[in-house]
């Protein structure tokens, strides 16, 4: 037989097993207050008779027996609170308002002993109460007992125990009733949670869980989880914006490639082309096609999701990697190039994406700057304590009014007419500066150098690591 849910619940167990901690702890805690006002009961008590016993050796010692006899029966007869006896050295009694001693053997010399006594209520019910004395012999041979009632503080020490179970009983019926509040609610949380991951699963990504207002741990898991689907919904989003996208921008590559093949397999009929140069014009086609795809992809990936494995690391020794791989390009075209990096800087980033960004930001520099002109690379910091990698050229340059709409896929300016690309250069480098928090600035270069310019300033601005 299945216990109902509210009792398999990990609250209600946690109060159960919380109750039984208390439980041994109570129960530890009774035996120890019921040892400890026992012993201090008989503490009391064999004080008050010592002191009695030794009231009643002082008139020994002033009177002899005699006297000794005659204040037992005095004092057995008034309002003390002892019990007395006094006998012989066989252990036969002289006086007292007691018929025998409780010490066995009854001749032993020095003895005390717990005991109960014999009483009668106003009732008649016969009940015995519990006592406490001590036995000593006297010089001339004669045995003194004397005893105290203790029944009276034994019953406060049991009353006080059941006051103490009693209350323990209720906190634990108190506590179990508690548990099952604490689990109904607990589950009716859970349960608003599981429904919204159940909706989810069904493919519903704008069910959100419901905050109470109260700041708990609850509400925390609630936010936590609406965070956690609102990115799962920008990211679902951005997949199928990276579809459409894919989808839209190789529309027009694909429809060129298809002419181009088309023109060139009437011109091979004809007899008017290389076929082999025809196929070697379709492969370069397709690898651009490749290209504009892989492109397009990054971009809406990073748009989407971010870039990933962010680590910390030294931007300076990233620009310098880049800076030795541009250099020998450079020579090549016969352009002054230099580089510049602070050292002791340090970002946050995916090594791999910035390292493509600034690979686009050099190729676009060493592409529009003409034989003679001059690349400048520096990574440095800002007085913001901003990380920049900036790149400066003394090509054509970026009128101003083309500097925001140049970074969109697929604009192509009309001096870049004649150079090879497809536009998508400084879009992935916007798109990888955005998705780390950073962006990216476009400026006027040093200005016009031998008849050419005014240049291009490109840089990447990032938050500095932590």
């Amino acid at each position: 037989m299945r216990l109902p849910s509210i009792f398999r619940t990990t609250a209600f167990r946690l109060t159960l097993l919380f109750l039984a901690l208390f439980a041994a702890s109570a129960a530890a805690f009774l035996a120890y207050i019921y040892l400890a006002t026992a012993n201090e009961v008989s503490r009391q008590a064999d004080g008050e008779v010592r002191r009695e016993l030794s009231s009643l050796q002082t008139v020994y010692s002033q009177g002899g027996a005699d006297a000794l006899n005659m204040a037992i029966i005095e004092r057995a007869v008034g309002d003390r609170p002892f019990l007395y006896l006094l006998m012989n050295a066989d252990g036969t009694t002289i006086s007292g308002n007691i018929a025998e001693t409780p010490v066995e053997p009854k001749t032993s010399a020095e003895a005390k002993a717990a005991f109960s006594v014999r009483q009668t209520d106003p009732d008649g019910a016969i009940m015995h109460r519990s006592a406490w004395g001590r036995q000593t012999r006297l010089q001339s041979g004669e045995l003194l007992f004397v005893g105290t009632d203790i029944g009276e503080s034994q019953g406060y020490v049991t009353r006080l125990l059941r006051a103490i179970e009693g209350a323990s009983v209720l906190v634990i019926i108190l506590g179990l009733a508690g548990g099952v509040l604490i689990s109904r609610n607990v589950s009716r949380s859970m349960a608003g949670l599981n429904a919204v991951v159940a909706q989810v699963e069904a493919g519903d990504l704008n069910a959100r869980a419901r905050l109470r207002g109260v700041g708990d741990e609850y509400d925390e898991l609630a936010s936590g989880l609406n965070a956690m689907l609102d990115r799962l919904e920008r990211l679902m989003g951005g997949l199928r914006h990276a579809g459409d996208a894919i989808a839209h921008d190789l529309r027009s590559p694909l429809t060129r490639l298809r002419a181009r093949l088309e023109a060139a397999l009437i011109e091979v009929d004809k007899g008017e082309a290389d076929p082999t140069r025809a196929l070697e014009q379709a492969l370069e086609d397709a690898d651009g096609v490749l290209k504009t795809f892989n492109a397009v992809l990054a971009i809406s990936r990073l748009q989407a999701a971010g870039a990933p494995d962010q680590k910390v690391f030294d931007p300076s020794e990233l620009g310098a990697d880049v800076a030795d791989l541009y250099g020998p390009f450079c020579e090549d075209k016969e352009i002054d190039f230099k580089a510049e990096f602070a050292r002791g800087l340090s970002m946050r980033g995916n090594r791999e994406f910035l390292a493509q960004a600034l690979s686009n930001l050099l190729d676009n520099a060493i592409k529009y700057t003409p034989e003679g002109g001059a690349v400048m690379l520096r990574v440095r910091p800002r007085s913001s304590g901003e990380i920049e990698f900036s790149v400066t050229d003394t090509g054509p340059g970026v009128a101003e009014a083309d500097r925001a709409r140049v970074v969109q896929r697929f604009v192509r300016l009309d001096n870049s007419r004649n150079q090879p690309g497809v536009g998508l250069g400084l879009s992935l480098v916007a798109a990888v500066a955005e998705a780390h928090g950073g962006r990216l600035e476009l400026a006027e270069g040093p200005g016009r150098f031998q008849g050419s310019g005014p240049g291009l300033r490109a840089a990447l601005v990032f938050p500095p690591a932590g």
